[in-house]
């Protein structure tokens, strides 16, 4: 015994030894414009010691010291919410981690940092990722939570990151909602306490409030000006952002999966990974933070991110759950003459036994209804190549009907509790994607499709329900896994498609705006922002998605909806996203088809600015009457303005709008363009300094009107 005592004594000594050596050691973690620093404490123990501006003299790191634990954990002396609550087998439910090790590798743009905390009495250890990239002055972290004991443990919290902030005022703004009224922004001021963020769905994850946040730092961010936190979580599942400030005004932001019914048990050895938190800072106001997570989105994250986009007319409002073979390949026949680049069937093809005549019945039974469509999906696939068209196709494969021949055979597929009557949204049930079978299943749908339909070049993969009747016959034993393991077993889904079809483009669509994620963007080309498409909310739904997302990965179709508002209206709605057309195009004058029609080529030759620019929110639709929004591009060559009139009032004053990224030294054509009547606009010259500071009238007091204006430099 005593020899035993001896090795750990020294064992220890040994230890605490090796921590003093890492002694007020930095982990500096940098962009081009900002700065992370990590101190590790006399202690052992790893601090935050500084969050903002890069600092120009490196050597001035040095005089940062202290700070908060970066990474706090349950059951020591801290009192407020911990980051990580690790429960051993032994009933201990504390943790403490000190620093190990980091090494630094090169990633694509930039570099990732992986420090190493552990547990000296329990083994635990945990990897705190942290990936900087340069140019675009984004961060993203994560974390893996390793059981380095020899009996199990059971993880109760596990967050992907936590920053801490030392300033005078916080004000948080949030963006919540509900369906067809996504992402309303609130913002509020944090006092001592708690605000959370967070959602129980499960599936359609983000029905109320979105997975992001804008965080003022001393002072209310403005689109321009302030200091701000943005940042969002990418997991196509439930969330929570856990906003604290303590007894000294500091506060604490932690970022990951709810924690609710979401205990973890980790065999010895397992792991644990959270997903990505990814956020910038940016000292000029909310604009300059979009535009950093859009580049870095684009080039990093989104399926075909530097890629093009197709334009399409979708079936739905034209003919909802009622048309037949021929009615389809009529509309094939006017997507090509509208000259968009596809023909998009939506839900409604499917099922023979309870055939798909409204959204009762048939979803989960996948074979052409065979008296709507007697020659399948191949003839319609033909049609569209002999039309010079794409086909694209709906598909909501994670759902079923009860009244479906799915839902009769393989009730033990579907989440849905033993012992209760069933609760239906929206008619359905969600299929257990914890269960690999489901899996296999779920994959079998769009494979079976694309072997048997290869001319397919487009799914819009929706999602109408969130979890019910919460239970899982897959995991009877611990249904706490259940919210985690169904998106870990959708993304195992995802990720066989994109190995067996990695070109094939997708839509993330959800009831609207229900999964707006960038972990699910990384399989879906773009996304449907609302099923609310009435232009003038739209000019709101786009402007809050905008704040984290890029205007290319955003859906906008013109549509009825809002028949007050003119053909021209809609479609400069929807031209500031990737254009779609969901309309009769027999409901259209002769006018306003042509229109349309000259919008699509309109937009064709302006899609590298719109959706590759750089975005700038000149006049929010939230401030009065009128909105505008510019995209420029990189080089700085071509503007593309957006001016709309909503409901001004008799004889308002109207004020000049000045334009934001142009080329202060350049001389820009302006020019009107896409007039309804097909007429060129006046042209005039300015600098961009002029259209900067002093600005253009591109507003009028006409009800629901709208321009584009195309600034060229000469």
């Amino acid at each position: 015994m005593k020899s035993i005592k001896k090795y750990l004594v020294a064992g220890c000594a040994i230890l605490a030894s090796a921590q003093l050596s890492f002694a007020n050691e930095q982990i500096v973690i940098q962009t081009d414009s900002l700065g992370m620093v990590l101190t590790v404490g006399d202690n052992g123990r790893l601090y935050q010691s500084y969050f903002g501006k890069r600092l120009v003299n490196p050597a001035d790191y040095a005089n940062l010291t202290g700070g908060t634990e970066v990474y706090l954990t349950n059951g020591m002396e801290d009192y407020f919410e911990p980051a990580l609550h690790i429960n051993h087998s032994d009933g201990n439910a504390s943790t403490l981690l000190k620093y190990r090790n980091h090494k630094v590798s090169s990633i694509p743009g930039g570099k990732e940092t992986v420090i190493t905390l552990s547990d000296p009495v329990y083994g635990d250890e945990v990897r705190l990722r942290y990936k900087s990239y340069d140019k675009e002055n984004v961060f993203v972290s994560s974390t893996e939570i390793i059981n380095g004991g020899n009996k199990p443990v059971e993880i109760e919290k596990y967050a992907s990151s936590m920053l801490h902030f030392d300033a005078p005022e916080y004000y948080l703004t949030e963006y919540s909602g509900e369906w067809a009224a996504e992402v309303k922004p609130h913002t509020q001021p944090l006092y001592y306490g708690k605000k959370e963020v967070d959602t129980k769905l499960g599936t359609r994850a983000n029905m109320f409030v979105s997975p992001f946040f804008q965080l003022g730092i001393g002072a209310p961010a403005q689109e321009d000006s302030g200091d701000v936190l943005v940042g969002t979580l990418a997991w196509t599942g439930n969330f929570r952002f856990c906003f604290e400030v303590d007894n000294r005004g500091k506060l604490r932001v932690i970022s990951g999966i709810n924690p609710y019914f979401s205990r973890r048990s980790l065999k010895k050895g397992e792991t644990f990974a959270t997903p990505d938190f990814i956020y910038t800072l940016s000292s000029r106001g909310n604009g300059e933070a979009s535009r950093n997570l859009h580049d870095w989105a684009r080039r990093y994250q989104v399926k075909d991110g530097l890629g093009d986009r197709m334009t399409l007319l979708n079936n739905w409002e034209a003919t909802y759950f009622d048309f037949n073979q021929d009615k389809l390949i009529s509309l094939i026949g006017e997507a090509k003459e509208l000259g968009v680049d596809m023909f998009l069937l939506d839900d409604g093809w499917f099922a023979n036994k309870y055939p798909r005549h409204s959204d009762t019945q048939g979803l989960g039974d996948w074979d052409e209804t065979a008296d709507k469509l007697p020659d399948g999906i191949g003839r319609l696939t033909a049609e569209a190549k002999k039309q010079g068209v794409k086909f694209g196709l709906w598909i909501e494969p994670e759902m079923v009907n009860p009244k479906s021949e799915l839902y009769e055979k393989h009730k033990d597929w579907v989440i849905t509790l033993p012992n209760r009557d069933e609760y239906y949204f929206r008619n359905q049930l969600v299929l257990d994607l914890a269960n690999p079978k489901v899996q296999d299943y779920v994959f079998g749908i769009v494979d079976n499709l694309m072997t048997k339909y290869p001319d397919i070049a487009f799914f819009k993969w929706d999602c109408n329900s969130p979890i019910t009747n919460i239970w899982s016959n897959y995991e009877k034993q611990d249904q706490q896994r259940l919210y985690v393991d169904y998106v870990r077993g959708l993304y195992n889904v995802l990720d066989r498609i994109a190995a067996k079809y990695p070109d094939l483009p997708m839509m993330l669509c959800s009831g609207g705006g229900g999964r707006t994620d960038y972990e699910g963007l990384r399989y879906f080309t773009e996304m449907w922002p609302s099923d609310n498409t009435d232009p003038v909310e739209r000019l709101f739904i786009q402007w809050g998605y905008s704040q984290v997302f890029p205007t290319k990965v955003q859906c906008a179709h013109v549509t009825t909806w809002n028949r007050d508002a003119s053909v021209k209206f809609r479609v400069n709605t929807a031209m500031m996203g990737k254009l779609g057309f969901d309309i009769n195009l027999h409901d259209l004058s002769p006018e306003e088809l042509s229109y349309c029609k000259q919008s699509v080529k309109d937009y064709n030759s302006l899609k590298p600015v719109i959706l590759d620019g750089d975005q700038y929110r000149l006049v929010s639709p939230h401030s009065g009457n009128h909105a505008a929004t510019a995209f420029v591009s990189k080089n700085r060559d071509k503007c593309v303005l957006f001016a709309f009139d909503v409901y001004p009032r008799y004889d308002e004053k109207l004020t000049d709008v000045r334009l934001k990224g142009l080329d202060p030294s350049a001389i820009y054509r302006v020019e009107e363009i896409n007039r309804f009547d097909g007429s060129k606009g006046e042209v005039k010259t300015y600098s961009g300094d002029y259209l900067m500071k002093v600005g253009i009238p591109v507003f009028s007091t006409g009800k629901l009107s709208s321009r584009v204006y195309l600034l060229t430099k000469v």
